[in-house]
């Protein structure tokens, strides 16, 4: 998933020496929470969100309680036909993302942005993650209604004011546009391949 890396044949053997780079040890994740079963005639909410590398973050968000379904693409270009390829070159506008189907009864969208995503990403580095570097592996929340994008702004504030982060919060917040689900192998990645590239984990602190 580094930059670095990204230009690199996508034949299964550079794939699969590509996608398996280590990563910094999560030595901060914090015991499994136990999640309610999922109402299949509950509401259903949307949230689009980037924080680096795509295989991390869903992982992440994949354990908050009330997620009915997550999968893995790109978010905030103009194209509607972008490959993987293409997207890390960092030219194209497109942020690595995750969408997140959602359970509102089950969990709010303030509590999904509180408590997972400004917890399991580091929302102080401008177009960084870790290794990961370019636009890319921006931070950057996609709302999907005034009502998100308000929310947004509300929860920015209070992490940023929480000084839990040592350091600014850089976190985008834009509509969300262009959304492109990424190839197959892209979804699910951390399931398929649990020693694969990882640099997300929730921190011990929370707002």
């Amino acid at each position: 998933m580094m930059k670095r890396v990204a230009g690199r044949s996508l034949s299964a053997l550079s794939v699969f020496a590509v996608l398996s780079i280590g990563c910094e040890s999560a030595t901060s994740a914090p015991p499994m929470v136990a999640k309610p079963a999922i109402d299949p005639k509950g509401p259903r909410e949307v949230a689009i969100l980037a924080g680096g590398c795509f295989w991390g973050m869903e992982k992440v968000m994949r354990e908050a309680p009330g997620v009915v379904s997550i999968e893995v693409g790109y978010a905030g270009g103009k194209s509607t036909k972008v490959r993987y390829e293409e997207v890390s070159n960092g030219d194209t506008g497109h942020a690595e993302s995750v969408r997140i189907v959602f359970d509102p009864n089950q969990i709010s969208y303030a509590d999904l942005l509180a408590h997972w995503y400004f917890r399991g990403h580091d929302p102080t580095t401008l177009d960084r993650q870790n290794n990961d570097i370019g636009t890319q592996y921006r931070s950057e929340i996609f709302t999907t209604t005034d009502a998100q994008r308000k929310t947004a702004e509300a929860v920015k504030a209070r992490v940023d004011k929480s000084g839990k982060w040592k350091r600014p919060i850089v976190t985008r917040i834009e509509p969300a546009t262009t959304w492109v689900r990424a190839e197959e192998y892209h979804q699910d990645y951390l399931i398929k391949h649990p020693n694969g590239y990882n640099d997300h984990w929730l921190r011990d602190f929370d707002f």
